[in-house]
């Protein structure tokens, strides 16, 4: 048994500061790196790259609606054709940093919104799908287990890696917890940390206090939730004590990277 941790990364732009990436890099396996419309620049980009190669940690394309203003939490109204455009396109503005970085684009992974509604939609789900086939090089698409997205990337022909969240809460049909409820963010480090370790053996208890089943092959923590760093460490002693073994996503499910 491996588990990935994974976290969204490089969503700072110009003037403002977002995330702990610093602190939060050293603990994961996985960097989720922002294009540039939802938050990140280039710039940005580069440095968050080169932090992440400097730390073993692989990377991979962090797309989003276009909605700087936003943070890319607002759904929008695009079809199938757009989403593949738009996810190519920012797929592409990665990886050339990462590739003049002598490395090689891991994974995609849909931010915000737009991994939420795409969950559910199977038109918005095959237009990711197609674009991370298309942008070639065997990439990985995260996403939730039992997803229209996993749905779409198995029609499509791509690599899925199902996607836990240790630190939100979840349903119990195993959907996240709206972020608008009273208890869907999770930041005490060890009550995380108990949850990862629960993950990672394919359990966690909902919100209503119900245990259920849910498979994962990486593990989410977000760079914005307060106390990001400490939870991260937490997290990675926890898996590193119960002899989880914690390794890049590529790794596991057959490319190195």
């Amino acid at each position: 048994m491996s588990i990935d941790l994974n976290s969204d990364m490089g969503e700072s732009f110009g003037a403002y500061t977002m995330g702990a990436d610093d602190e939060i890099l050293r603990w994961v396996t996985s960097a989720n790196v922002a294009c540039g419309w939802h938050g990140g620049d280039p710039h940005v980009m580069r440095q968050t790259v080169a932090r992440a190669k400097a730390l073993g940690v692989a990377v991979g394309a962090h797309p989003s609606y276009p909605d700087l203003l936003g943070f890319g939490r607002r759904p929008m109204q695009i079809t199938r054709q757009e989403a593949r455009d738009y996810v190519l396109y920012q797929i592409g503005a990665v990886r050339a940093f990462v590739e003049a970085a002598g490395l090689t684009l891991q994974h995609v992974k849909p931010h915000g919104a737009i991994y939420n509604v795409a969950a559910q939609d199977r038109e918005l789900s095959l237009g990711i799908a197609e674009a991370v086939k298309e942008a070639g090089g065997g990439l990985i698409l995260m996403g939730l287990p039992d997803s229209e997205t996993l749905k779409a990337a198995q029609e499509v022909g791509v690599r899925f890696a199902r996607e836990a969240f240790g630190d939100r809460a979840y349903n119990e049909d195993g959907s996240l917890v709206s972020r608008k409820i009273a208890g869907s963010l999770i930041t005490d480090p060890d009550r995380v940390a108990e949850r990862v370790i629960g993950l990672a053996q394919g359990r966690v208890v909902a919100i209503t206090g119900k245990e259920i089943r849910l498979q994962a092959d990486t593990i989410c923590l977000h760079g914005d939730t307060p106390g990001a760093a400490a939870i991260a460490k937490a997290v990675r002693e926890a898996l590193n004590s119960a002899g989880v073994p914690v390794r890049r996503l590529g790794e596991f499910l057959g490319r190195g990277v």
